[in-house]
Formats: structure tokens, sequence, C-alpha cells
């Protein structure tokens, strides 16, 4: 057999043994990132915005989202025609739920190594006061710096909603103190504004975000993802 001819049966030997393991392990060396929320992360486009700034950035092929959802109910088009479409976006879940029965399973499930997240919409519309809503994002918190130490974590001020804002408010006035007193080196904590603003003329049905309210979620939540993104790879 001609040397080129060995060369090309070893290339394609060596491609038949790259299997489903192969495939896994590629992946699993990926950046995990898990959007977290309720139905403003799953039925809404600002994740595929926020890959199109990954994509962008050169680093869509060095992170993943993660999360037992996969889907895409809007029907996003972003510029990135194959964005990742996992999630863990539960649309009407409540905050306290999420921390008190299922994240701890999703994080082993679907292991993570950047958390955003936005919830305690749907706490303020059930009557939940801002300390059991603020517990909750603290227990979220050890949840998931007990299923990864080093978890670096986007907590998102939240979107103004057409009734029920003050408790909204009250909320995002919280956020800052409770995130500089959970900060660490090894696992920070940075809030992504995404109240400052944004106009509820940007919801198209007074609760979640139009095109344009996932542009200005995009537009807070992808620089601190790309910074952190960056900072894992070392860039």
């Amino acid at each position: 057999m001609h040397f080129s001819s060995i060369l090309s049966a070893a290339g394609l030997a060596g491609m038949a043994v790259a299997g489903p393991v192969q495939v896994a392990e590629r992946q699993a060396q990926k950046l995990r990132i898990m959007p977290l929320g309720d139905s403003i992360t799953e039925i809404t486009c600002w994740r595929s915005m926020v890959w199109d700034q990954l994509a962008e950035a050169g680093l869509a092929g060095q992170v993943q989202y993660v999360g037992s959802q996969n889907s895409n109910p809007q029907n996003c088009k972003p510029n990135t025609a194959n964005w990742d479409q996992h999630h863990e976006g539960h649309s009407g879940w409540l905050a306290i739920d999420i921390a008190n029965n299922y994240l701890a399973n999703w994080l082993k499930s679907t292991p993570a190594d950047i958390v955003m997240f936005m919830l305690g919409t749907n706490d303020v519309f059930r009557g939940r006061t801002t300390n059991d809503i603020m517990a909750a994002y603290t227990k979220m918190v050890g949840i998931m710096r007990a299923a990864n130490p080093k978890m670096k974590i986007i907590v998102d001020l939240v979107i103004p909603a057409s009734f029920n804002n003050n408790g909204i408010q009250a909320i995002n006035a919280r956020i800052p103190e409770w995130a500089r007193g959970l900060n660490s080196t090894e696992s920070p904590i940075v809030i992504a504004d995404c109240y400052t603003g944004f106009s509820t003329s940007d919801l198209r049905d007074g609760v979640h975000p139009s095109l344009s309210g996932d542009r200005i979620i995009a537009s807070r939540v992808g620089p601190l993802l790309l910074s952190y993104v960056r900072q894992s790879l070392g860039q």
C-alpha cells in the first residue's frame, strides 16, 4: 500500500473510533453555563441574543448552555442558527420552590460552571415576602457552591412589571448588599442591571419582555458572561 494510502486509512480508522463516549468527553470539556429562571428565561429570546455575543467573540465553540430544558418557545432566530437551546427556565415557578425542591438535583444532573439567573417575579405575584425571596436566593447560592465551589454567578436585577412592581423594586433594592455579603474570590457574584432603563413599553404583555426588552436583558447579561467565560478560559 502506498504510504499516503496508509495515512488515509489510519485517519479513517481514527475517525471510526470516535464514538459517543469521545463526543461526550469533548462536550464535557466545554465551559457549562446554566440560564436559570422562570418564564422570563424560558419563553423569551435574550438567551439566543447572548449566544450570538458568545459566537461573535469566537467563544461559542468553547461553551455550552446546560439545563434539563431544551427549547425555543418563541421561535427565536438569532444570527447563530445552531445556538444552544438548553436552559433551566420554568414558567410560573417561584424562587422559593426552586431553592427548596429542585436546584440541587438540576445541578447534579447538568453540572454548571456559571449560573445566570433572574427569579422572584412569580414570588411577588403570589404574595411572598422580600425576606423569603432573598432567603431563597441565599439558599440557591449555597446549593450552587456545594455543587461547584468555583461557581461563577450572575444575578439579574428583575425587570419591571406593569403591576405589583413595588415588590420587584423591593427585591432589586436588596440585591446589591446581598451580593456583596456573599461575594467571594473563589465564587464571585456579579449583578446584571436589567431594571434600569427597562420600560413597561419593553414588555409584550405586562410581564414578559418584547424583543426590545430581550435586547436590553442581553445587553446587560452578555458582557458579564463574556468576562466570566474569558476568565475561566484564561483569556
